[in-house]
């Protein structure tokens, strides 16, 4: 794009408004979500007073925090305590920009652009990896603005995960960045295409396995969703970093939360399942591949609802430890296994060898996890079994 050209930066700015708006939709529409999903699989009702079916319920809650007092505690840092939640929102909507959903151009009164993504940068993941981690600074700010003991430890928190999880997700991407040759978002995308695997073109998460893995679990951390969600731990630390937001402003952060989760969710859709491609791309149009990004972007969520309803929340010791020793090195293994066959253009066998052995270890810790499990099952049940009657009732739930 000629950013010199007037007509081109309008077309860029009516692509960015266009897209926050849908991303601001999309975010309402998955509060409602969530909220059922977690209440079928916690057995209870979601939302369901508000408009057919609960559907109007975010629209309550957006009109309950706009008529709720906007306070502020009496010794806060007044500018940043109204420029951290902006600034939040701002950055988990700007990694959106650089998020293809197609790779056609089109053209529009004699100028070529693309329709599909804000803007088609040549160093795009820098711009959001950028973005996605300097969205924790807000929290950070946010929670050192406020002169409260509880909220300065959620930011705490809040920063030493940043650090933890933002190298491992980074160190996750890199695969997907040296096999495209590229920065740019529409070339990894596309970068399946021209890599065989046992005659046939898989996205990139069948190569990397475990990178993409890793990026999951890292996402997860780097959105404080569950169970990383540490920064506003309620039993610990009253709500967290956000104690002293009220109203809009809490809104704000809210907000900001669940749009980097959509937008964390966007990258991996790109980074690993191959964007906007999969079946009919190619002879029915551009339409069919908005609908496989849509697709895996709900399934990628789903995924991260799925996690919230059923792991408890870590010790905080216990997630520094697992970003340090287990995260960082296997993002490290992954990089160097990637970098391997990467350097052997031609050895197709080489290539193909290190996927299925990283597969065959995939296998491997599924079965023990397994078989642990089982075995933890079993032992706490012969140790019931040998309690007296009236222990092991209380144990096992109690008489009825």
């Amino acid at each position: 794009m000629n950013v010199s050209d007037p007509i081109e930066i309008l077309l860029l700015f009516i692509k960015a408004f266009v897209l926050a708006n849908i991303v601001m939709v999309v975010f309402a529409l998955m509060t409602w979500v969530e909220r059922r999903v977690i209440g079928f699989f916690q057995y209870r009702h979601g939302p369901n007073r508000v408009g057919p079916f609960g559907l109007l319920q975010p629209i309550a809650d957006l009109l309950k925090l706009i008529r709720k007092e906007n306070f502020a505690p009496r010794n806060v840092s007044q500018v940043l305590h109204i420029v951290a939640p902006v600034a939040t929102l701002f950055f988990a909507l700007a990694a959106f920009a650089v998020v293809p959903f197609g790779d056609k151009p089109v053209s529009i009164f004699g100028w070529t652009t693309m329709p599909y993504m804000a803007a088609n940068l040549p160093v795009a993941v820098l711009f959001a990896v950028a973005m996605s981690g300097l969205g924790g600074y807000g929290v950070i700010v946010g929670g050192w603005a406020t002169n409260s003991k509880f909220a300065l430890l959620g930011a705490l928190r809040a920063c030493a995960q940043l650090i933890s999880y933002e190298v491992s997700l980074t160190l996750a991407v890199l695969p997907a960045v040296m096999m495209a040759g590229s920065l740019s978002m529409v070339d990894i995308a596309n970068t399946h295409k021209s890599w065989d695997l046992f005659g046939w073109s898989p996205w990139l998460v069948m190569w990397m396995p475990f990178a993409f893995a890793i990026f999951c679990i890292a996402a997860l951390a780097e959105s404080n969703r569950a169970p990383f969600d540490f920064a506003e731990a309620e039993q610990e630390l009253v709500a967290g970093f956000h104690t002293e937001f009220g109203a809009l402003r809490y809104a704000l952060f809210a907000n900001a939360e669940y749009i980097h989760m959509i937008t964390i969710c966007a990258l991996g859709v790109t980074f690993f399942l191959g964007g906007w491609n999969g079946p009919g791309v190619e002879s029915i149009g551009w339409g069919i591949g908005v609908l496989w990004f849509i697709l895996k972007l709900a399934l990628f969520m789903f995924i991260f609802i799925w996690i919230r309803a059923t792991v408890p929340r870590l010790r905080y010791d216990r997630l520094m430890r697992f970003g340090w020793k287990v995260m960082l090195p296997a993002s490290t293994a992954q990089l160097i296994a990637t970098a391997i066959y990467i350097s052997q253009p031609g050895n197709d066998a080489l290539a193909e060898g290190i996927v299925v052995g990283q597969w065959a270890l995939v296998g491997l810790l599924v079965v023990a996890r397994v078989a642990g499990v089982s075995r933890a099952r079993t032992r706490r049940a012969a140790e019931v079994a040998s309690m007296p009657a009236i222990a092991a009732t209380k144990v096992s739930g109690g008489v009825g």
